[in-house]
């Protein structure tokens, strides 16, 4: 199954910034020109012309640049299949992707890492590859950093791109509680349940969209609080409240604290903003202490919220050809917590919640496909 790309044509705005005002000094067009850029701007309170978001201007501006051949790679021609079994996993074969991306420049061991202007930052992104700013609303103060959205120059989809919170402020890579608001707004802006913040446009469920779930608790502003059944990497879902901000508040605070603690984790906003999944980790931990097998550190698949979503996007032709359902949930089983760590960790979350994690009386086995049992998923030995 090859990879299907509506092509859209672009529209500027849904807020035009003044085209007339003089461009003070050169330009170069990268590096540190973000200053210098002059990008269209997006809220999510439209003006009177109706912008569709998705269709017409993320994916308009990410063809313009894909049409210039600003990416390292053509993703259209990237194969795509669903690995068959109970699951739908999906694989999807870049091949020597983790050579042609940008380097990590980041400890693995640390979770809160400051600012360091030396390494690589969104701020020295260079122009083009900048689409719009998106603002959560109107007015705007002129003293606040923009946030902006650009391209990922090493795309995993077709429409893959980056939100970049308050750019110009040079903040750490870590969750606040003003930026995942900003990006639950622009999930619920997309409005269409295959954009995904954390992920892109695959046009059908993920494995962990179609994953059980169980309720444990509630929070006082109505935000739902489950955890994931049948999968194996352990998590939660979080759905509801009595506002978009009540929700958002509910995963910041939990995210805040697992950052505290250093313990790894990832989101996928999902549903247009309705559903956010929290999957705490220990990949990194394992792999330091040189408990994952050679056969998975071969494959050069470091599981993020892609492949814990269940899209596993692999780097060797053989891979991709012999991907299984089995191998894909041995490579998952890797990165979960064990049983007894995951409810430490909710206890945690749950008090910095300000909840209770009181399971429901029902006990729910975690059921595979594979071989055509039952097994109980353990991270650590």
């Amino acid at each position: 199954m090859l990879l299907k790309i509506k092509r859209v044509p672009a529209v500027v705005s849904n807020h035009q910034k003044d085209e007339t005002a003089e461009e003070e000094g050169e330009v170069c067009g990268r590096k540190c020109c973000i200053n210098e850029a002059k990008l269209p701007l997006y809220t999510c309170k439209p003006a009177e012309e109706n912008v569709t978001f998705l269709e017409s201007l993320l994916l308009g501006e990410w063809e313009d640049r894909f049409q210039r051949g600003l990416f390292r790679y053509d993703v259209t021609a990237c194969e795509t299949k669903v690995i068959p079994g109970k699951y739908g996993f999906i694989a999807q074969l870049i091949e020597g992707r983790h050579l042609k991306k940008r380097p990590t420049e980041f400890r693995v061991d640390q979770i809160l890492q400051p600012f360091d202007a030396n390494k690589f930052n969104f701020t020295k992104v260079g122009q083009e590859e900048l689409l719009f700013q998106f603002e959560a609303d109107m007015p705007l103060d002129a003293d606040n950093s923009p946030s902006v959205v650009a391209i990922n120059v090493s795309p995993i989809e077709y429409g893959h791109v980056l939100l970049i919170p308050q750019v110009l402020d040079c903040l750490p890579q870590r969750i606040d509680h003003k930026s995942l608001l900003l990006a639950l707004h622009m999930a619920v802006e997309a409005a269409n349940p295959y954009f995904r913040v954390g992920l892109t446009t695959w046009q059908m469920p993920f494995p962990i969209e179609k994953a059980h779930s169980l309720k444990i608790s509630n929070t006082n502003d109505g935000v739902r609080i489950s955890k994931l059944m049948s999968y194996p990497v352990r998590g939660l879902l979080f759905e509801g409240g009595n506002s978009i901000k009540d929700l958002s508040d509910a995963v910041s605070n939990a995210s805040v604290c697992l950052e505290n603690n250093n313990i790894p984790f990832t989101i996928l906003i999902s549903d247009s903003g309705k559903r956010i999944f929290l999957l705490p980790q220990c990949y990194a931990e394992k792999q330091a202490l040189g408990r994952v097998s050679s056969e998975l550190l071969d494959t050069q698949v470091n599981p993020a919220v892609w492949e814990m979503s269940g899209h596993m996007v692999l780097k060797r032709k053989e891979d991709y050809e012999g991907a299984s359902e089995e191998k894909a949930w041995s490579l998952l089983a890797e990165v979960s917590l064990s049983e007894v760590r995951f409810k430490e960790v909710n206890t945690m979350i749950f008090e910095a919640i300000g909840c209770s994690g009181e399971e429901e009386e029902e006990e729910v086995e975690e059921e595979s496909s594979i071989r055509g049992g039952f097994i109980r998923v353990n991270c650590c030995t």
